[in-house]
């Protein structure tokens, strides 16, 4: 997300111009941010995790969504476009557009040198008030290393890390998993130190 604001707006004005922009922009709190483009390494990881997912969600009722999903925190004010974006069930709306998600169950997010405070911090916080959402998950495209936050019953998060390439992480509530070589295929990725 660009630091650079731009001019205060409503959310129905961001939506109405988001929707014939070129490039996307996110939406908080009345300020639009422009985002910026992916590296290669970006790109690569979030397609695997896409991929992944999708393999594992054929004949379920689950769908996996890449960057292009809005997102909705309508108790942040936050309109987001998260790196890939999971539902199982039937997916919520803002409106008939269909463009704006209001229930992910799971929120993954790679980050990059210019987000990774954003996502860790403000951003997460902003998510977690998504009562749907049961699992968020940050990658890291420098090296070797996944955080999958796990919603507990009593709405704590339980953090567990992955740096091994023969580790997979269980997505318990989409009944998926990912190994992390599966997550890094052709990305170029070594051991974490």
């Amino acid at each position: 997300m660009s630091s650079q604001p731009r001019a205060r707006m409503t959310p129905a004005e961001y939506l109405a111009i988001e929707r014939q922009a070129e490039h996307k922009s996110e939406y908080f709190a009345g300020e639009v941010f422009a985002m910026a483009g992916g590296s290669e390494r970006h790109n690569l990881i979030v397609g695997n995790v896409f991929a992944g997912f999708h393999e594992q969600f054929r004949k379920r009722p689950c769908k996996v969504y890449a960057s292009d999903m809005r997102v909705k925190v309508s108790r942040a004010g936050l309109y987001a476009y998260p790196d890939v974006v999971v539902i199982c069930g039937e997916a919520r709306f803002d409106d008939d557009q269909k463009d704006t998600l209001l229930n992910p169950s799971v929120i993954v997010e790679v980050l990059s040198e210019f987000t990774e405070g954003y996502d860790r911090g403000k951003k997460f916080e902003y998510y977690r008030k998504l009562e749907s959402l049961a699992e968020y998950v940050l990658i890291a495209q420098d090296k070797s290393h996944v955080e999958h936050y796990v919603r507990q019953p009593d709405n704590r998060w339980l953090l567990s890390e992955h740096d091994n390439l023969q580790d997979a992480v269980e997505f318990p509530s989409i009944k998926a998993h990912l190994s992390l070589t599966e997550i890094y295929d052709k990305v170029g990725m070594e051991r974490a130190a």
